[in-house]
């Protein structure tokens, strides 16, 4: 199996100093292959954790992050399925399903990932795969005041975890 994490705003060391002990005893260098992030990484020092954990990591550009090289939206292929990723800054209303859809449409993907809202969210909607991985520390949002710390991955068995089986 190929075991893929998506995960997002971090906002370290600003919003939260670090991840939470649970998850940083799951990530592991070596066992996972793919990182898909939503950005909002905010320092080059968490980029470079990511890319300790897994050798393929893509990473779009949050409101908040410093680096202006990462992109504003990017489609990655993982197995059979075609992955959209963005932020979800740029989505109007932040969150709203239906204008991710659209942008899913645009991209011509299998799978949505978006984020910006800090809020676990997996879903199925007209056939295709639409994913929001929250935020990895439980920081703060101007939606999601007190946001449980979460991430979505295929392999792992957390209380709060959700599945896509590549």
């Amino acid at each position: 199996m190929v075991l893929v994490l998506v995960i997002g705003d971090m906002h370290m060391p600003y919003r939260k100093a670090s991840l939470p002990p649970k998850f940083k005893k799951l990530l592991v260098p070596g066992k996972i292959q793919h990182i898909l992030c939503t950005g909002n990484l905010c320092l080059r020092e968490t980029h470079d954790y990511l890319k300790n954990i897994a050798s393929d990591v893509h990473i779009v550009r949050g409101d908040f992050d410093s680096n202006t090289n990462y992109p504003e939206q990017k489609v990655v292929t993982v197995g059979q399925f075609k992955i959209g990723l963005i932020h979800g800054h740029q989505v109007i209303p932040w969150g709203d399903h239906d204008a991710i859809a659209t942008i899913r449409r645009q991209l011509d993907v299998d799978v949505m990932i978006s984020g910006h809202t800090h809020k676990l969210e997996a879903y199925e909607k007209d056939g295709k795969f639409y994913i929001n991985p929250g935020s990895v520390t439980g920081a703060y949002s101007a939606i999601e005041r007190d946001p449980v710390p979460a991430f979505y991955s295929n392999g792992h068995s957390v209380e709060f975890l959700g599945y896509l089986r590549l």
